[in-house]
């Protein structure tokens, strides 16, 4: 059967869908202007009473009427309602979890083609599979995107009752499967995957269609793909982000590059040429290093002592701007990448660790040479070099889809720019239960051993009232420093970074344990819940220390909502050292910390509210630059791709 998928015929008030090509935000809903949603949650709650009366038979003769309807008349309102209605009652007799309404207006939000900022805890697992489930009942093939191979598997599996008793077939896909496994489970109704996986598998599709470029040579290429079965994909239909910020915003710079081996003799030995040469240039007289754009600029005595050694090489050294790119990119290894806190060495091997998440990413390479070059300062074995079959952006790529939509605790700070390069309005969904979450003043130490002692000192006061505590840490190396200092103090702990995250799902599980300590990076378990043992709420519930600066503010209320979830009780204090390197670059903080100078236990001495206004200005100041990056890179992606005169996917 072929489902007619009229996604222009809206409900009143909403766009059900929009095109890629033109896709524009819908007007922005308010708290106030929330009254629609209110509507349709109580026509689905309504619905939900008439089906839960239904026997298993009645039950699916009324589901295959509601999926004619939806084949027959797309995505209309009713029908919609209708179907959500189904799915509510299904997840009550196959997982006996009954779907609390703001899942259920999460749902709604996000089958209206926008993104629900739902607060951690509320429910986005069973809120995504609503909204897929209803997707799917119209025949469209539908992603669910989460943050790790983990979460996919776990989802998929633990949800498989749910879409089982619809009729509909749920699969994942890992990064350990072959292109058999991974074709057959992007067949089924709803497919549980990374964003990751997802777009490699897409830029793929493309390099088997070939270059077609016009949008009826692509359409011809994907029949004859379906036809001899080689494409893995069915089509970018619909989407279901969790921790949509994660992925639209944060990792929005970082392209993900389709590439091949080759084998460059003369490249490699450019590259250790331009190693060796950078160990002879001396910092402030021939560079200058910008620690916090992560490169290095040359001077003029720079250039002219590499010029004088480039004389005698010849070849490619000829190029000054060749010589002075690769000389930069090699002082850069050398200088402001550091292992533990943007790499891992393991098993010989450099693993570049995901700023945003904390974790490794076994798999990814720096571009254009940088990779090797780091391998040549930790001596590790050189991987062969590669060159790009295609590449794009996760701003490039989410906006084919033609129904998106998404969920995350964390948006509203990013709204604007969400609805600029996505066309993808935001709705807060009100929590289910008040917030008890206690916010303690802010602390600043002057040197990094201060702060680590002061923290161990806490840790120690929290834990004799019988709390957990979460600790959060900017990278690998400050998790191991304050790993030392808590058993130098006898405090038994657990550590959660990039070396261990093999073992995350475990550690957060037991992270809510009475007197529990767990020190972690920003990955902290995000997408996994810290349930509280017996006895924890009554003395107070989890405790959380950010010992880091964020960038944005929207991080630290990832953090700081690892606590307090559900009207739980807990609390959240940050304490940072102004020898943080990104917090040594904060000129206005530097300007505090000589003003107002330390006493005898390193802590500055200035008052928590001016301390979280100066962190907050050099945020917004952060913020805006990031922001105004990623515009810029996204305009020079769309230039690049007028530009070119053939490609596919991802061109």
């Amino acid at each position: 059967m072929i489902h007619r998928l009229d996604v222009r015929a809206p409900l009143p008030g909403l766009v059900w869908g929009a095109y890629p090509e033109r896709r524009e935000a819908p007007r922005t809903r308010w708290p106030w202007q929330r009254a629609p949603y209110r509507r349709w949650l109580a026509e689905v709650r309504a619905a939900a009473v008439d089906w839960r009366g239904l026997d298993e038979t009645a039950f699916g003769h009324r589901l295959r009427g509601v999926q004619g309807r939806l084949g027959r008349d797309g995505m209309v309102g009713e029908t919609i309602v209708e179907a959500l209605a189904a799915a509510v009652e299904a997840a009550r007799r196959s997982l006996a979890f009954e779907a609390y309404d703001t899942q259920i207006y999460a749902a709604l939000v996000m089958l209206d083609n926008r993104l629900a900022e739902m607060a951690t805890g509320e429910g986005k697992t069973l809120a995504a599979a609503l909204a897929a489930a209803v997707g799917a009942l119209a025949g469209i093939p539908v992603h669910v995107l989460t943050a790790n191979d983990y979460l996919v598997a776990r989802d998929a599996a633990g949800l498989a009752p749910f879409y089982v008793s619809l009729g509909l077939r749920v699969a994942c896909v890992t990064g350990s499967m072959d292109e058999t496994q991974r074709r057959a489970a992007y067949g089924a109704s709803v497919c549980y995957v990374t964003a990751r996986e997802l777009v490699f598998d897409y830029l793929r599709d493309g390099q088997r269609r070939g270059f077609a470029r016009s949008d009826l040579q692509r359409r011809a290429a994907a029949m004859r793909g379906a036809e001899g079965a080689r494409s893995m994909l069915r089509g970018l239909c619909m989407a279901v982000i969790d921790e949509a910020d994660s992925l639209l915003i944060d990792e929005a710079m970082m392209p993900l590059i389709l590439s091949r081996q080759v084998h460059d003799s003369a490249a490699r030995a450019f590259f250790w040429q331009a190693w060796s040469m950078a160990g002879e240039l001396q910092a402030g007289e021939d560079f200058r290093l910008e620690a916090g754009a992560m490169r290095v600029e040359l001077t003029a005595a720079g250039r002219a002592r590499l010029a004088e050694r480039a004389v005698p090489l010849g070849g490619r050294w000829r190029s000054a701007r060749l010589r002075e790119e690769v000389a930069g990119m090699a002082l850069a290894a050398r200088h402001a990448y550091r292992r533990d806190v943007h790499y891992l060495v393991r098993d010989g091997k450099i693993e570049i660790i995901d700023e945003i998440t904390g974790r490794a990413a076994p798999g990814r390479v720096w571009s254009r040479g940088l990779h090797g070059l780091v391998e040549l300062k930790e001596g590790c074995r050189p991987s062969p070099g590669t060159e790009t079959l295609a590449q794009i952006t996760f701003q490039r790529f989410f906006p084919r889809y033609h129904r998106l939509g998404g969920m995350s605790g964390t948006l509203r700070e990013a709204r604007g720019e969400l609805r600029e390069v996505y066309g993808l309005d935001v709705v807060c969904i009100p929590s289910r239960v008040p917030g008890s979450r206690k916010s303690l003043p802010s602390r600043l130490y002057g040197a990094k051993p201060a702060l680590w002692d002061a923290v161990t000192r806490r840790v120690g006061e929290i834990r004799r009232q019988g709390r957990p505590v979460l600790i959060g840490t900017a990278s690998v190396a400050e998790s191991e420093a304050l790993s030392a200092c808590l058993a130098e103090a006898g405090i038994a702990h657990a550590v959660l970074n990039a070396r261990f995250d093999a073992e995350e799902a475990a550690i957060v599980a037991q992270a809510g344990e009475p007197g529990r300590v767990t020190v972690a990076t920003n990955m902290a378990g995000r997408g996994t819940d810290i349930p509280l043992a017996a006895g924890v709420a009554a003395a107070g519930g989890l405790h959380v220390m950010c010992c880091q600066f964020n960038a944005s503010r929207r991080i630290d209320r990832q953090l700081e909502g690892r606590c307090a979830r559900q009207g739980d009780p807990g609390s959240v204090e940050t304490w940072i050292s102004g020898a943080t390197p990104r917090v040594a670059e904060l000129p206005l903080l530097g300007a505090l910390v000589r003003w107002a100078g330390t006493n005898d236990e390193g802590r500055v001495a200035v008052a928590p509210r001016l301390l979280r206004a100066v962190l907050g200005w050099h945020q917004w100041r952060q913020a805006r630059r990031e922001r105004r990056a990623r515009r810029a890179m996204l305009a020079a992606d769309r230039e690049w791709e007028r530009g070119l005169s053939f490609g596919g996917p991802g061109e």
